[in-house]
């Protein structure tokens, strides 16, 4: 990168991005602190709009067979982890494309994409002939939606001075997250709307004596998705990025602590979303007399919210290793109590429990997200392990509803899979002890 140089004022914003110092105290109030923000408040938007795409088929999937589509239980939460693994898989990819694309340039076109399973979703359930093969297609584009965190986390911190960047980090990933809780409120409202059937014209199934016009749920993404397009295009910018090359990507790889914070964010975050995509089809079995279609995304509403406060608190109190720690043992808890639920069949304890759960991956992940740049303090490294970390992290989107679905089919109750998870969890906690919470582990994030 070029020797730095103060913009004048009045330059342009070009200008003024290629000579991007956030760490300069004075280029960061005067010309920096705007474009950033305009940058994160799309980036945001963007990010939200991907994951109420990734989590669309979570809606659809509980209502399929009182609409009359003939799928076993194990189908559909086959169909609800795939999401996940072509989303995971795909953040991988995704991490390198901000550098190598522009920031700008790849927000634009991996929302662009998103229309095709809006579309291709919203004709597919109004025809029950439709096979499961056209659905499992249909699940991997929705899946392409969930690549797009990794870019966009690993390029809208590179905006920020290190001191915001838990904050920053926090209310991208938060707010974003927040897209779960939207679209598992949103799509149901929807469904529910005739008005909005008319206009999509869409006719109507009669699923226990009320109308639901299943394609509103996809069609009413339309619009959001062409107003964030035109808004990537007016207020976005090319960030010059260094390229990610083989000795930066080996030398994050050959570190134990990408695989330690790997396994920590994809503890919190996992939880996150293989709950929120397996938890109305878990409801749907363990419960089903409970109406639990508007009650569902609660859970996903309460972490994204306070995702941005585990940031910010990592940030005030300087350590997001300390919200990171009680927040897994609350999260320890909060899953045996869950099974405890299960296992009593008493819906309120069960829910009160998952809320809870929330709670914690909400400040967990926030929180470990702002120890990455502490400990990788090289800005192309954090940035490489930033989109690293998103990306395992987003295996939980799979592995948990195909758990459930293996674990019914295999033993014919779900108390097998929680017993993994828990398992999972307290051995998270003594990683996180020993590399970070400990006293003597040499490491302040």
């Amino acid at each position: 990168m070029s020797e730095f140089v103060m913009p004048q004022p009045g330059a342009s914003r070009q200008d003024i991005v290629a000579n991007w110092q956030p760490e300069n105290q004075e280029f960061w109030e005067k010309f920096g602190k705007k474009i950033a923000k305009e940058n994160l408040i799309v980036s945001t938007a963007a990010l939200t709009l991907s994951f109420c795409v990734w989590y669309i088929w979570s809606t659809v999937a509980p209502q399929l067979n009182a609409a009359g589509f003939k799928f076993t239980t194990e189908e559909l939460f086959t169909l609800a982890a795939i999401p996940g693994l072509v989303g995971a898989t795909l953040r991988f990819l995704y991490t390198y494309m901000p550098a190598l694309c522009g920031g700008k340039n790849w927000t634009f076109i991996s929302t662009l994409i998103l229309l095709i399973p809006i579309i291709g979703l919203g004709f597919a359930v109004q025809d029950t002939s439709t096979s499961y093969t056209t659905f499992l297609i249909l699940t991997v584009l929705i899946g392409v939606a969930g690549g797009n965190f990794s870019s966009s986390m690993a390029y809208i911190g590179n905006f920020y001075p290190k001191a915001e960047k838990g904050t920053a980090l926090g209310i991208n990933g938060g707010i974003g997250n927040l897209g779960v809780a939207i679209i598992l409120l949103l799509a149901p409202m929807a469904m529910a709307s005739s008005t909005l059937g008319n206009i999509f014209g869409v006719e109507p199934y009669m699923i226990k004596g009320a109308e639901l016009f299943l394609a509103n749920g996809s069609f009413v993404l339309v619009i959001p998705t062409v107003i964030i397009l035109l808004l990537i295009l007016k207020y976005m910018v090319n960030l010059p990025l260094d390229k990610p090359n083989p000795k930066a990507i080996a030398t994050i790889m050959g570190s134990k602590h990408t695989w330690a914070i790997t396994l920590i964010y994809t503890c919190g975050f996992g939880a996150f979303s293989g709950y929120a995509a397996a938890l109305s089809l878990l409801v749907s079995k363990e419960f089903p007399d409970i109406p639990f279609t508007y009650m569902a995304f609660l859970g996903p509403l309460v972490s994204a919210t306070l995702r941005p406060v585990g940031g910010w608190l990592g940030d005030k109190i300087n350590s997001g290793t300390k919200v990171t720690y009680y927040a897994l043992i609350g999260l320890i808890i909060s899953t045996a109590l869950i099974a405890v639920g299960i296992d009593l069949h008493n819906f309120v304890f069960f829910f009160i429990a998952t809320v809870i759960t929330f709670v914690m991956t909400g400040l967990m992940t926030g929180a470990t997200f702002r120890m990455i740049p502490h400990i990788f303090t090289n800005a192309l490294q954090g940035s490489l392990v930033t989109g690293f970390v998103a990306a395992v992290a987003a295996y939980g989107a799979f592995v948990t509803p195909k758990l459930f679905g293996f674990i019914y089919s295999t033993f014919g109750n779900i108390h097998p899979a929680f017993a993994m998870l828990l398992g999972f969890n307290i051995l998270t906690l003594v990683v996180l002890y020993w590399f970070y919470a400990r006293k003597n582990s040499g490491i302040n994030c």
